[in-house]
């Protein structure tokens, strides 16, 4: 054996020889991931509305010539919407998300995202490319937000919404409409309503906790699904999201009509509540009030965390509705909003 193949280096051929053979044969093992980009370690970032973001991206090393592109993937629709490019030196924003995001820069291999102010509709997922003409590659992450999903119809009853007109009703009363997932959440956590109602991504679902004959059968719990509907034509009612509100509900009492509620919210340098700003109230700040009181809609509802007799009548904690009464009735409180 000629002096220089030794053991090792005899190995080390062999490895080598074994790798360039694999490649060869399309092994699925030397088509790793992403090379450029680390993979996150969490890829749900949780915050609230209000608060300050960061979406994690960070380079294991750089290419010699490079750029980051951040973008948002919407919901139901097959399309991205560009937040931010970079290249590592110079950024631009881009939308209206683009005002409110920036690069963290913590070093010179961090390409995170950070966003100001976050939004109900900032909730979803977003993606952190990297492009160096060659071989591109990305990351994805979701932004969750803390928030509470309510079922809502207008004072003409049930079932009246089309798709967008739902969308427009849940931006009314300081909400969106809650995506598939956050319905989700809201039935682990007790949401059981039988009335169907439009979601995010244009699917019409409805949770079910207590299977009952007149609520989709005596099956099993569960979300139950209509299918696919028609955006302008199919109507029904909406389930709304929100989040962590940025000032406070306080209760007005009285036996006031809706046009002196608003008056009374007034006097206080505050408006009448939207039913979103009632209920993150409950959820958030623990509002419990068992007087029923005109919100900025029409309807009349209290808020209760602690259940007891005679305050709703119902076992579980919610908000309860006394449905939309004559606008002319004198025989409620307010909920009164006002910024921190």
């Amino acid at each position: 054996m000629p002096g220089w193949l030794t053991l090792p280096t005899l190995c080390r051929f062999l490895l080598w020889a074994f790798t360039i053979f694999h490649k060869a044969q399309g092994d699925p093992a030397s088509h790793p991931g992403p090379h450029y980009l680390l993979p996150p370690i969490h890829e749900v970032i949780h915050s609230h509305r209000g608060a300050t973001a960061t979406l994690p991206c960070v380079l294991g090393t750089t290419p010699p010539s490079y750029k980051v592109r951040w973008s948002k993937v919407e919901p139901g629709e097959l399309r991205e919407t560009l937040i931010l490019i970079t290249n590592g030196l110079h950024a631009r924003g881009y939308g209206p998300l683009g005002g409110r995001a920036r690069m963290r820069r913590g070093h010179r291999l961090d390409a995170s995202l950070v966003i100001a102010g976050v939004r109900l509709e900032d909730e979803g997922r977003y993606r952190c490319e990297l492009i160096n003409g060659i071989e591109d590659e990305s990351v994805a992450l979701t932004l969750s937000l803390e928030g509470v999903v309510f079922p809502y119809q207008p004072s003409r009853g049930r079932y009246q919404f089309n798709y967008y007109e739902a969308k427009q009703a849940c931006e009314e009363q300081d909400g969106r409409l809650a995506t598939y997932s956050q319905l989700y959440q809201a039935w682990t956590e007790g949401l059981d309503w039988c009335n169907a109602g439009w979601l995010l991504e244009g699917s019409v679902r409805y949770p079910v906790l207590t299977a009952r004959a007149p609520c989709g059968g005596r099956g099993r719990p569960g979300i139950r699904s209509y299918g696919p509907r028609d955006r302008m034509r199919d109507r029904y009612d909406a389930f709304c999201f929100t989040s962590a509100l940025a000032g406070q509900v306080f209760f007005v009492p009285g036996r006031l009509t809706l046009s002196e509620a608003h008056a009374a919210c007034r006097r206080r340098g505050a408006v009448v509540a939207k039913v979103g700003h009632l209920y993150a109230a409950w959820k958030f700040s623990g509002l419990d009030q068992c007087d029923g009181g005109w919100l900025a809609d029409g309807s009349v509802r209290f808020p209760i965390t602690t259940p007891r007799p005679r305050c709703g009548g119902l076992p579980d904690p919610g908000v309860r509705s006394f449905g939309f009464p004559r606008p002319q009735q004198a025989a409620y409180g307010t909920y009164c909003y006002a910024e921190n």
